[in-house]
């Protein structure tokens, strides 16, 4: 028994020293419970909004602050035409437009009802359904107010019909094909690049390759340019999957869409490539791409649940989530149908990521050279 005794205590001795298992132990089951708690959620706040509201009288004005009192909706702007609402969704300004017939609290009082309109962007289907159910159950309970009779009849009421642009039919498709692609193109990419370079070093061949002729860069260069012809197969794949199988549309052109793959799965292999100059086994690398770029990926990155609704802190760790930008390109080409000059934002924050990460990885190539 005290031979197991002490064997046990050694353990214990052993554990404690190795900082990536307390890491996996203790850092991995609370960032899980925080992110899940604080990420996976319904509902909203804060969603961006526009009004177009061509009455400007006290009962359309009153509605419009009843549903920003909510904190569920955030007022982006108030257009003059519903002309200006599709340049506002391609922008990417607003989820939602909130629409005011003229004379609006002149037809309620004169023929007892009147109708507003509420447009939301369908390439998230879920969002936009969830956006239009809030904002119609606060318009009924505004309508309610308006009844100084409690259980009497209502003097006036606000009729809501609803739009969907993009995606009229709401197919959660049009969500998630986009999201796959991001996951499996940065899965496959980073995971399979740090692995390949983990394995060189675990079997030794990697300072061979090192102190050889070749430059560093193009060690890297050679390593990563097989994933990015195979990744690019891949993202071929899954977009003809997505569109002949479950009829996904690709409004925008697609050579922009192939180019906007390419640069993310360089973006994705430079983050895979700098992984493995952290790492010194294929299992260090694998749980180190899976810790930093699965659960992110799928969590931070609008993939399923919507940034806009998540805590500050979790908004900031989104932006340097690459993923997240990726899917913002995705759904503005394929359905959406816009082009460059909508999307030249993201695309420079993804060039830039990808510069800066085969920066840093070419250095620690440099300092293993010394």
């Amino acid at each position: 028994m005290k031979a197991l005794l002490s064997f046990i205590r050694k353990e214990f001795y052993h554990i404690w020293r190795d900082r990536r298992t307390l890491l996996i132990l203790f850092g991995m089951p609370v960032a899980q419970v925080l992110i899940f708690g604080y990420a996976v959620t319904n509902e909203f706040k804060g969603a961006r909004i526009a009004i177009v509201d061509a009455s400007r009288d006290e009962m359309s004005i009153a509605l419009t602050e009843h549903l920003m009192s909510s904190g569920h909706f955030q007022l982006d702007s108030q257009l003059s035409h519903e002309k200006e609402i599709e340049s506002a969704f391609k922008a990417g300004r607003i989820k939602m437009a909130l629409v005011f017939p003229v004379h609006f609290a002149e037809r309620m009082r004169s023929e007892g009802k009147a109708q507003v309109q509420l447009i939301a962007d369908g390439t998230d289907p879920n969002t936009a359904n969830t956006l239009v159910n809030y904002a119609s159950a606060m318009i009924a309970q505004f309508n309610a107010n308006q009844n100084p009779g409690g259980g009497a009849p209502p003097i006036a009421t606000i009729g809501v019909a609803s739009r969907m642009v993009y995606n009229p039919e709401l197919k959660s498709v049009y969500m998630f094909v986009p999201g796959v692609i991001t996951l499996v193109l940065m899965l496959i990419s980073a995971l399979m690049t740090s692995l390949t370079l983990a394995r060189e070093k675990e079997m030794g061949t990697m300072e061979l390759l090192l102190v050889s002729p070749l430059h560093p860069l193009l060690i890297i260069v050679g390593k990563v340019l097989p994933y990015v012809l195979l990744s690019l197969i891949n993202a071929v794949i899954i977009l003809a999957l997505g569109v002949y199988i479950f009829d996904v549309p690709i409004k925008g052109n697609l050579i922009l869409l192939l180019g906007q793959c390419t640069l993310f799965i360089l973006t994705s292999l430079a983050i895979g490539i700098f992984i493995s100059t952290r790492t010194k086994t294929q299992q260090s690398a694998m749980m180190g791409s899976l810790i930093t770029l699965m659960m992110p990926t799928m969590l931070l990155s609008g993939f399923i649940f919507p940034v806009e609704s998540m805590p500050w802190v979790l908004q900031g760790i989104s932006v340097i989530i690459p993923a997240k930008y990726f899917i913002i390109i995705l759904k503005a080409v394929m359905i959406k149908g816009l082009g460059w000059e909508f999307i030249w934002a993201p695309t420079l924050v993804l060039v830039g990521m990808t510069i800066l990460f085969l920066l840093l990885s070419w250095k620690n190539f440099k300092l293993r050279l010394e």
